[in-house]
């Protein structure tokens, strides 16, 4: 990167001879000789890789945009749906607490109302492991 570019082969096979930069009529801040093995210009800047005049690299660019720009559509739909299905399952369940059942604690004669202390008129039958109500059970309590 220097200020002489060399003499090369350019990509038609013909020969373009060595120049100096800047060149006679061109831009004075090109000082720098700049490009590839088959094409040589002058430019204003030692890190210059692709000459002006290649306009294919700008449509490069805006592919690789819109590439871009699609994939991260695609990926922020897919990120929507799975935070709307996982929204859609978690408010589909039911919210209710679960019965605990009966609660199996013995009455106090007491606590029992007066029209249900007199005694009941039906038929009472022994069941063999059954205890009656009267006795007190460890696990009742």
């Amino acid at each position: 990167m220097s200020g002489a570019c060399t003499t090369y082969v350019s990509a038609e096979q013909e020969v373009v001879r060595g120049f100096s930069c800047p060149r006679p009529g061109g831009e004075a801040a090109a000082v720098f000789c700049c490009g590839f093995r088959d094409h040589k210009y002058c430019c204003d800047d030692p890190h210059s890789f692709f000459p002006y005049e290649h306009s294919y690299m700008w449509w490069l660019s805006i592919g690789a945009l819109v590439g871009l720009s699609i994939a991260a559509v695609v990926l922020l739909a897919f990120i929507v749906t799975a935070c709307v299905l996982c929204y859609l399952f978690i408010g589909s369940k039911p919210h209710t607490k679960l019965d605990p059942g009966l609660s199996l604690q013995t009455t106090d004669p007491e606590e029992v109302p007066p029209d249900c202390q007199s005694g009941n008129m039906g038929i009472s039958m022994e069941v063999p492991g059954v205890s009656p109500l009267g006795q007190t059970h460890p696990f009742l309590n």
